[in-house]
């Protein structure tokens, strides 16, 4: 009987000690106030059909939102059909035929633990997001 109230009692302080963590916890942004963070200072061009696969080494998924592509002064916003699917836990899989991203391409979604299909996303337009230049006095 004493074994059991031990291990009743640590259950609930490891509970007590769970939750007290999770209210500390920032909350999670939802995808569009992670993307609006994320163009912070940066105005949009004219959006462009295909990107080079140079421009795509660094791709960040931003949950049922977007993808967004490149790095640096220059980012590319895709708001892919079916982006409702996409999740930062996933990988990726592009099979390309050409040395370009292109609208219309398909991107296969894979599970980052267990490597099983989760779905797919269609491409669309690419939106460049350009950093503003602060006015120099």
């Amino acid at each position: 009987m004493k074994a059991l109230v031990k291990t009743l009692g640590a259950t609930i302080a490891v509970a007590a000690l769970a939750a007290a963590g999770g209210a500390q916890a920032k909350p999670r942004l939802t995808g569009e106030a992670e993307l609006a963070r994320l163009l912070e200072g940066r105005e949009p061009g004219r959006p462009v059909n295909c990107l080079m696969l140079t421009q795509t080494d660094n791709v960040r998924i931003i949950d049922r939102t977007a993808l967004v592509y490149g790095s640096g002064r220059t980012i590319y916003v895709n708001r892919p059909h079916h982006a409702r699917a996409l999740d930062r836990d996933d990988v990726l899989v592009t099979r390309l035929h050409s040395s370009q991203l292109c609208k219309l391409d398909a991107v296969k979604l894979h599970d980052r633990s267990s490597h099983m299909f989760n779905g797919f996303v269609t491409l669309e337009e690419f939106v460049p997001y350009r950093r503003i230049e602060s006015a120099r006095r």
